[in-house]
Order: C-alpha cells, then sequence, then structure tokens
C-alpha cells in the first residue's frame, strides 16, 4: 500500500485511490467543485512522487513542472509527498469592492485584487474567503472597462461558499486562486456572422461579460442574447441589457421564465448557419439548448458551451 505524507503527517492508502478523497477522508481539507478537472479548485502540489493523472493536459505545461496537479484527476500508485494549495502563500491577495443584491437570489460580488490582474471576457476564477472556503466562479467584469473583479453569484440554495458571501463588506480580505481559461470567449473574427448567447440563471455573468466585449471590439452582424430566469423577478440584468440594446440597433434581447422556456425554443431559428452560438448555465439547461440549436441546424464545432455545477 503506497503512503500520502502532508507535512508531518503519514498514513498507508488503497493502491489507486483517488487523491482528493484520500485527502479529504484523512481530514486534510482540500476543496472541490466539478470533480471532472475543469473547475482546478483542488488544486495539490506533489513534491515527492508522482500519482497517475488521468487529464495531465488539464494543467499548463509550467504548472506541471512545479508539481501542481489536480487531486480529482489523481490516483496514487506509489508514495506521495503532497502540498496542499495555500490561499496565504499561493494566492493573490484581493479585497473586497462592494457586495450586493441584483436580485432576491443574485449577488453581485466585486473584488479589487492588490496588484494588476490579467483575463480574459467568459473566463473563471477560484475564490478564498478568509476562513478558507473555496469555490470557482465565472467573471462578469471586462478588463478594458472595469477597475474590479465582478462575480454573479446564485445564493438560492445554502452553501458553504455562499453563506459566507452573505457575510461579506467592503475591505474585507479574500484571495484569488487558480485562473482558467473556460470555453467562453469572444473572437474578432466573428464579426461578420450571428452571435447567439443563450443563458439561464447566472450563466448569463460570463456572457454579459463576452457581450460587452463583442460591442467593445464593434462585431457588426446581429447578436441575440436569451436569458432564462425562474421567474420575471430573476432577470438581474434586464436594465443593464435593454441600455446596450437601445444604444446597438443590431443587438436584441429575450428575456424569459422557465415556463415560457419550451414554447420560445421550438420557435428558435438560425438566421444563419454562420451563427456562433455560446451557452452557460446548469447543465440540464445547457443541454436543452444545444439539443435545439443542433436540430435547428447548428454545427457542433460552432456551439461553445460552459456549465455550472451547483455546489454553493
Amino acid at each position: 500500500m503506497p503512503d500520502i505524507r502532508v507535512g508531518d503527517r503519514q498514513w498507508p492508502v488503497a493502491a489507486a485511490s483517488n487523491l482528493l478523497d484520500a485527502l479529504n477522508n484523512a481530514g486534510i481539507a482540500v476543496p472541490y467543485s466539478c470533480r471532472a478537472g475543469s473547475c482546478h479548485a483542488c488544486l495539490v502540489r506533489c513534491l515527492q512522487g508522482e500519482p497517475a493523472d488521468a487529464q495531465p493536459e488539464a494543467l499548463d505545461a509550467d504548472k506541471r513542472q512545479q508539481g501542481w496537479r489536480l487531486a480529482c484527476q489523481c490516483r496514487v500508485v506509489e508514495d506521495l509527498t503532497v502540498e496542499v494549495f495555500d490561499p496565504g502563500r499561493d494566492g493573490l491577495p484581493a479585497k473586497v469592492a462592494s457586495c450586493d443584491w441584483l436580485s432576491p437570489t443574485v449577488l453581485r460580488l466585486r473584488l479589487t485584487p492588490e496588484r494588476p490582474f490579467r483575463y480574459r471576457a467568459g473566463q473563471h476564477l477560484v475564490l478564498w474567503t478568509a476562513n478558507g472556503i473555496a469555490r470557482p466562479y465565472s467573471l462578469a467584469s471586462l478588463p478594458e472597462e472595469d477597475r474590479f473583479l465582478e462575480f454573479h453569484l446564485d445564493c438560492r440554495h445554502p452553501g458553504a461558499f455562499s453563506d459566507a458571501a452573505r457575510q461579506l463588506k467592503a475591505g474585507d480580505p479574500m484571495r484569488l486562486g487558480e485562473l482558467r481559461g473556460g470555453a467562453l470567449h469572444y473572437d474578432p473574427d466573428w464579426s461578420s456572422r450571428p452571435l447567439l448567447l443563450l443563458a439561464a440563471g447566472t450563466g448569463l455573468g460570463p456572457l454579459w461579460g463576452v457581450l460587452r466585449e463583442a460591442l467593445r471590439q464593434e462585431h457588426q452582424a446581429t447578436i441575440r442574447v436569451i436569458h432564462v430566469a425562474h421567474d420575471a423577478s430573476e432577470h438581474y440584468l434586464s436594465t443593464a441589457l435593454a441600455e446596450r440594446a437601445a444604444a446597438y440597433p443590431h443587438l436584441q434581447i429575450q428575456l424569459l421564465t422557465v415556463a415560457e422556456l419550451p414554447a420560445a425554443l421550438a420557435e428558435l431559428r438560425l438566421v444563419s448557419r454562420q451563427t456562433i452560438a455560446l451557452l452557460c448555465g446548469h447543465p440540464a439547461s445547457v443541454e436543452i439548448f444545444a439539443k435545439r440549436l443542433y436540430l435547428a441546424g447548428l454545427p457542433r464545432s460552432q456551439l461553445l458551451a460552459d456549465v455550472f455545477l451547483s455546489r454553493g
């Protein structure tokens, strides 16, 4: 049986044990969200030994060379000495700029990093509270226009991070962890192609950043935004979207409730087979969107999707 060592602790585990489970079961708190190698909340550093990694391509070469691995994707096949991600040592310091409600269930969190932070619209970032709770969230801000990092948190259900976020106030410290590319982005080469942005719930956050980037780069073809919410009160960016639509004639906004979605999807037609579609939200919503677009004739290569997995 291989051994795992963390600091001054050492214990045996069954061969081929999942590294994330082995650490958490032993009381070594390693956060996680997706368990699929996407969120990067479960970063650990292997100082000695090498686990069997199911997704070596999920981390860039520099991080892998430094020993970083995604614990959820690794199995213990030999003795390992592991160092867990320490937000105080490995994370970028930031402070809460503001924390306010955009709707009864959507909390807008704005952070100011201690030093300049480079990112692109549509990326997501692991956030750490002062007491060590970590979750990945998509950026809703745009680096060229905003002086803060903005996140839209779905607080409909209780959860460790969302419960902590409710108590945040301006000036509170936080830490920023791993920045991920995500599937969503805007490509200037799409300028002459229709753009379709479909969001469910707070999946609108990253697409709000992508929309603003498309407009900033003077996208020429039509842009259609569809936002699906549980009820009308949860269309939390309705005013901001309406203001953009008034300023840009080629921008169309459609706000739907869950009850209205089936009929709207049945009538959905592509204005062109050259359309680029970006989807974001809960996996079930993204799957519904994607199936309808495939039936409408959208090639799979022209659909980009990012899913939000609930773990509060």
